[in-house]
């Protein structure tokens, strides 16, 4: 054989391997560029509570005019037995920055440690 020959038996091999080589590049970049966008679209699903009840704690667990944080599904909430007995049931997220807040019975408010004077009265439910 000479060497056309070999160079043209050659090339078909090459280029067959650069057009498989850029196209799974061009279906991997779609498939990146694609994939969060599914991602946004579908959700996935969330963990619901199997009953109607939450146990969060004893009744003798909490002194007056203080708050304990529970689990209420896959968040956090805030019981809180207030100066009188009663108890209040709360989420335990902030408005302001999502944090877990906590409840300050020198204050009787519920607190939020990201920001500073960032209470809430405990009489809104």
């Amino acid at each position: 054989m000479t060497d056309v020959q070999m160079s043209e038996a050659r090339a078909p091999k090459r280029r067959h391997f650069v057009e498989m080589f850029l196209g799974t590049g061009i279906v991997a970049s779609l498939a990146s560029f694609l994939y969060p966008v599914l991602r946004y679209l579908l959700p996935p699903p969330s963990a619901e509570l199997s009953s109607d009840t939450v146990l969060a704690g004893k009744t003798g667990d909490l002194k007056p005019n203080s708050g304990k944080i529970f689990r209420f599904g896959s968040r956090p909430a805030l019981l809180i037995m207030t100066s009188d007995g009663k108890y209040r049931a709360m989420s335990g997220v902030c408005t302001h920055l999502g944090c877990t807040v906590q409840y300050r019975g020198d204050l009787h408010n519920v607190w939020c440690a990201a920001i500073t004077g960032c209470t809430t009265s405990t009489g809104a439910i």
